[in-house]
């Protein structure tokens, strides 16, 4: 067998190998826990049909110069959808003008991460988010509105969100069927 002959071999077998992964890997995220139904797992939310607001869920999270509130994402298309991960975030300021955000991922403050899994949105019916920021330190700065894209795309909801946050550091919790519980 020649030389060209052989790399065309083995160019053709690396794509069987990768073609087979990744055909095993969209069976595996097919049947991923928190699928619903018999098998079959929710069309992703559309970002038009998805309202952001906050919310304190019932729930005060004030303490040790950090403050929080939950985020809340609502279903208002008239289909159920799946949303998953974490949410976007930007800061912006007087005039929404773009202030320097840097968004952790995990647990907060005053919440566990309840990690990235899929939650099912029936119309109407809201997923939650915690957000968290510390306001003592010598680099705050002034938001007046947060940005929140629901699914990390560039669609986004505005909030509005008067507080100081220091170094543009925002916690968020991955998004989830019920508010996040406490640490």
């Amino acid at each position: 067998m020649s030389m060209r002959a052989l790399r065309t071999a083995a160019t053709v077998a690396a794509a069987v190998v990768l073609a087979a992964g990744a055909s095993a890997g969209m069976a595996s995220a097919a049947g991923a826990p928190g699928a619903t139904g018999a098998g079959a797992a929710a069309a992703a939310c559309a970002p038009g049909t998805l309202k952001v607001t906050t919310t304190d869920a019932g729930s005060s999270q004030a303490g040790m110069n950090h403050q929080g509130t939950y985020l809340r994402v609502t279903n208002t298309g008239g289909s159920t959808c799946a949303i998953s991960g974490y949410p976007g975030l930007a800061l912006e300021g007087a005039g929404h003008t773009a202030l320097k955000t840097r968004a952790q991922h995990g647990d907060t403050y005053f919440a566990k991460d309840p990690g990235v899994q899929q939650v099912t949105l029936k119309p109407g019916k809201s997923a939650y988010a915690d957000l968290v920021w510390s306001h003592a330190g010598p680099s705050s700065a002034q938001a007046k509105y947060l940005q929140v894209s629901p699914t990390g795309g560039n669609a986004h909801g505005v909030v509005a969100f008067d507080n100081a946050v220091d170094g543009g550091k925002l916690e968020v919790t991955a998004w989830s069927a019920t508010p996040p519980g406490a640490n």
